[in-house]
């Protein structure tokens, strides 16, 4: 555990940390070819200009979950939050050369769910690309992490992702609260094959391409719980 003091720590009090070299460049092309092969023809890839995104990247990108939970993602997952955890939520960004495509500061506040059901304590409800979305309990979007799968050397050049450390103490936190006087803003650079770990509840944007280089990022929800019945995890998926 002592090799993981300072992850745990970062995220205890600024809501995020980052391990480099997680990934091997090797892994990495094997990773981004099996991303070129996909179909893309089903609705949960989104292509134009400013990004391609590709939705429940888990399933739609055949053989990319194994690729994607190594062996030693698995232990850094183990290490820092235990074995309880399953993935359940997972997005493939990519951020071209040319984008002026940003994204404005933002906290994580809706898990990914099956149905819509009036369940107490769960709201509102949102639809995406046929995909339901509930605001779940806080304690929920508290418990939950995020793993930012780097495949690009990423600064503030390429659409670097911006925090605000320790904004995820602070429960739902409206942009429009913002103390700018007292936060600090912070851009997380991360290398080729690092990763990023993130709570939900952390406040955070991305500008928009400056540099001229691609920003490529697989962004993996994970989560211990149990959801009240009727609805479940739409993409819980086991590593």
């Amino acid at each position: 555990m002592n090799g993981y003091n300072r992850n745990i720590s970062e995220i205890n009090l600024n809501g995020f940390t980052t391990i480099e070299g997680v990934y091997s460049p090797d892994e990495i092309a094997s990773i981004i070819s099996l991303i070129n092969s996909a179909d893309q023809s089903n609705a949960t890839f989104r292509k134009n200009k400013e990004i391609f995104a590709i939705r429940q990247f888990l399933k739609e990108v055949v053989g990319v979950q194994q690729l994607i939970f190594t062996s030693r993602l698995k232990r850094i997952i183990e290490r820092l939050f235990g074995g309880e955890y399953f993935a359940v939520k997972s997005i493939y960004f990519d951020k071209p050369e040319e984008s002026n495509w940003f994204v404005a500061w933002h906290q994580d506040i809706t898990i990914a769910v099956d149905k819509k059901v009036d369940i107490d304590g769960y709201g509102p409800w949102t639809v995406k690309s046929n995909q339901f979305a509930v605001q779940p309990p806080v304690n929920i979007l508290e418990n939950n992490f995020t793993i930012r799968i780097h495949l690009d050397n990423t600064d503030e050049g390429n659409g670097a992702l911006r925090v605000i450390p320790g904004s995820h103490l602070k429960k739902i936190y409206r942009t429009e609260n913002i103390d700018w006087e007292n936060e600090e803003e912070r851009v997380i650079k991360v290398k080729a094959g690092g990763i990023m770990i993130m709570r939900p509840l952390l406040l955070h944007s991305s500008n928009r391409t400056t540099s001229n280089a691609k920003r490529r990022v697989i962004h993996i929800e994970l989560s211990n719980a149990t959801l009240p019945e009727p609805i479940n995890w739409v993409e819980k998926a086991n590593y």
